[in-house]
């Protein structure tokens, strides 16, 4: 197996792999010392011809275990760390901001009792109550691969606290669920992008009244903008909204590949298209029903309500891997 410097290279700038790079490079000065050794001795020239072929094993053997070190760092970066969620209140005016805080509150409440990190990004409430639209972070390597069928409409039927006639409401609330990733799938180029600052609302102390630490990204060529307003300096906000933005412009082009490809591929639930309408929260019926795989569970309180998203989650899981299997 020849060693190329290109690859050695690789591996000393690597923190992952330096200490075994230091080894290797100490084992290759040795076979070449034996190598050396062979060429002035001929005495000797047997035994560093063993010496030469037991090192050359030993290289071998660490390369490839850097090698798998390396891969196994790529892999991880790609997973995300986390997620963005935003919720957004739809048809149904304040029976709609009001369901879509109530679906906020079930995921950060699922999220801790899972021990995950939460931090609110944005919010807009509504003047009757609940959120007209909320923005929060969860950090975890666990969360996306839980959370990844959530997004989509989720429509609640219910009867209001200010309906009299006792009539049964239909509401909507959207959900999207932008991965976070340590190593970025897109570039953005940064004349594509406007910065605004503003001063924060809400609790935060007196620095938040009188600094513009709130900050809004624009990007220019799609219209998506962004902001962050929870971190009590701009520089930390403006690092937040730009992890967002990302998220979301990664989050668009896959929604584009997604629809390219729908008709030939079948190991998809739904299309993860936060307009596809996925759930239907049936307060009278105590269902909760998720049309894409047609399973319903009767326990909107437990679910809604406790964040208990374990059997959900679970049943989505199974679904996509048997879809999968079916390729």
């Amino acid at each position: 197996m020849e060693f190329s410097e290109e690859d050695l290279t690789r591996f000393r700038e690597n923190q992952k792999t330096q200490y075994l790079a230091g080894q290797f490079s100490a084992l290759k000065a040795e076979q070449d010392a034996n190598r050396e050794m062979m060429i002035d001795d001929s005495e000797m020239a047997e035994m560093a011809e063993t010496e030469i072929s037991q090192i050359q094993t030993r290289l071998e053997a660490l390369y490839v275990e850097m090698e798998k070190i390396l891969e196994s760092a790529k892999e991880e970066e790609e997973i995300p760390y986390g997620v963005v969620m935003e919720v957004r209140a739809g048809a149904g005016g304040d029976e709609a901001a009001l369901f879509a805080e109530e679906l906020a509150n079930m995921y950060q409440i699922y999220a801790n009792n899972k021990g995950w990190s939460t931090s609110l990004n944005n919010e807009s409430r509504s003047s009757g109550g609940g959120y007209k639209e909320v923005s929060f972070e969860i950090i975890s390597p666990k969360v996306y691969e839980a959370f990844r069928f959530e997004t989509g409409v989720h429509r609640v039927q219910r009867i209001p606290t200010t309906e009299k006639a006792g009539r049964i409401h239909t509401s909507t609330a959207s959900v999207a669920v932008l991965p976070l990733r340590k190593k970025p799938k897109i570039d953005i180029s940064p004349t594509d992008i406007e910065m605004e600052f503003s001063r924060s609302g809400g609790a935060g102390g007196q620095n938040v009244n009188k600094v513009e630490t709130a900050v809004r990204l624009i990007h220019v060529p799609t219209g998506i903008d962004v902001r962050s307003q929870s971190e009590r300096s701009q520089l930390k906000n403006r690092e937040k909204a730009m992890s967002i933005l990302i998220a979301k412009l990664e989050s668009l082009h896959e929604e584009e590949e997604t629809r390219k490809h729908a008709s030939v591929r079948k190991n998809q639930i739904g299309t993860g298209d936060r307009s596809e309408k996925i759930r239907t929260y049936n307060f009278p019926q105590n269902r909760i029903t998720d049309h894409r795989i047609k399973v319903s569970w009767h326990n909107i309180e437990g679910i809604l309500q406790q964040g208990k998203l374990d059997d959900v989650i679970t049943a989505l899981a199974t679904a996509s891997e048997e879809i999968e299997g079916e390729d």
